[in-house]
């Protein structure tokens, strides 16, 4: 109960003090490229539940239906704004909108589509689903630059796959067994100081990158 009064607060307070941002994505993403300003994409939830979750669209309308669900490096599905938005992570802000809605947390797991929650091995899979996903976690602030990671593979799928998605799992699972409000406290902090290019900070416990 704790946690989910502290996600409500924090997501209200954000939308409230951030809504002038959010006006302006949402005119630049309307004016850059036809289609919706959101981007709606179905991920699994709490308890294996999907959910679809909010973001500002940064690709080309049916983008998904001509590439992988995963973006690698410099995708030409990305428009013009939607690179500056996937580089500053405010293409995540709608997602206050699903913690509102009890689909997510502000700190937690990131929810993976389908695909990829049927590749995690059992028991991860009931640790990391045992709890709401968040916007941030301490596998966002280890794989910052993701897409500029599997861009240097011959294969970016099967390099997500066995090599960062082990690694995210690994991370969700420390956060779930050493979840606190401290903590939670710490990866926000970490996660505002790297939106505004600030990566100095020390990792919170248990979230060295690999």
């Amino acid at each position: 109960m704790g946690k989910r009064l502290f996600d409500i607060a924090c997501a209200a307070t954000a939308l409230v003090l951030l809504s002038p941002v959010l006006l302006l994505v949402a005119l630049w993403v309307r004016l850059d490229s036809p289609g919706p300003v959101l981007f709606r994409q179905q991920r699994v939830g709490r308890g294996g539940r999907p959910f679809a979750i909010l973001k500002f669209r940064t690709m080309q309308v049916n983008a998904e239906a001509a590439g992988l669900q995963i973006t690698v490096g410099r995708d030409p599905r990305v428009t013009r704004a939607g690179a500056w938005l996937r580089r500053s992570k405010l293409d995540e802000l709608p997602q206050f909108f699903n913690v509102l809605r009890g689909e997510m947390s502000v700190v937690g797991p990131r929810p993976e589509v389908p695909r990829y929650v049927a590749l995690y091995p059992a028991a991860q899979r009931a640790t990391v689903l045992s709890v709401r996903p968040g916007i941030t976690d301490l596998a966002s602030l280890a794989f910052r630059d993701e897409a500029g990671l599997l861009a240097a593979s011959a294969d970016p799928e099967r390099t997500y796959v066995e090599q960062i998605l082990p690694v995210k799992l690994r991370h969700a699972c420390d956060y779930v067994q050493q979840r606190s409000l401290w903590l939670d406290l710490r990866i926000i902090a970490r996660t505002a100081l790297a939106v505004l290019g600030w990566q100095g900070a020390a990792p919170p416990h248990g979230s060295a990158p690999p």
